[in-house]
């Protein structure tokens, strides 16, 4: 994929950070994601903000990894030819290839709509059940599970809008 800007997956990492602050704040969930989660006031200010932040935006970075692979269909297809010559295909083939599937089709599936879907469907197969599995040996309720999943619903959908199109 070349030509990326690669200040896109930093910048989009900010979103769970910029989401979470409203979506968890008093003016939206934050009184029934405590209330769900038996989180209380002084709880939440005994945190190391620096570390839990700093840390968001790491595994905020992952995520963006993820979704470029899982969104971004042409990112995958440089991986084919890693070890080409096993497969009877020198690497200037498989560089050839790439070049001219790029050059051809590299704008196909490259929207916001289109990275939007994919961070529905990773909500929707990834971060629901794993957020469900977590939740029930907790013993946390389906308000939590929901409270969470649609935190996670926003800020995929999202990501995977802006790095599709703008990556």
């Amino acid at each position: 994929m070349e030509g990326i800007n690669i200040f896109v997956p930093f910048l989009t990492a900010l979103i769970p950070l910029a989401i979470g602050a409203i979506y968890y704040s008093p003016m939206l969930f934050q009184n029934a994601w405590m209330a769900s989660s038996g989180v209380t006031e002084e709880k939440v200010k005994s945190g190391n903000m620096i570390l839990i932040l700093g840390l968001t935006y790491i595994f905020s970075l992952f995520l963006c990894g993820f979704l470029i692979q899982f969104a971004i269909h042409q990112a995958a297809l440089p991986g084919l030819f890693v070890d080409a010559d096993k497969y009877g295909v020198t690497a200037a083939e498989g560089e050839a290839f790439v070049n001219n599937f790029m050059e051809k089709y590299s704008h196909v599936h490259r929207s916001f709509p289109h990275g939007m879907v994919h961070g529905i469907i990773a909500t929707l197969m990834f971060a629901l059940p794993l957020i469900s599995i977590n939740s029930l040996f907790e013993r946390r309720g389906w308000k939590y599970i929901l409270i969470h999943t649609g935190y996670w619903l926003i800020c995929l959908a999202l990501m995977g809008g802006i790095l599709c199109a703008f990556l």
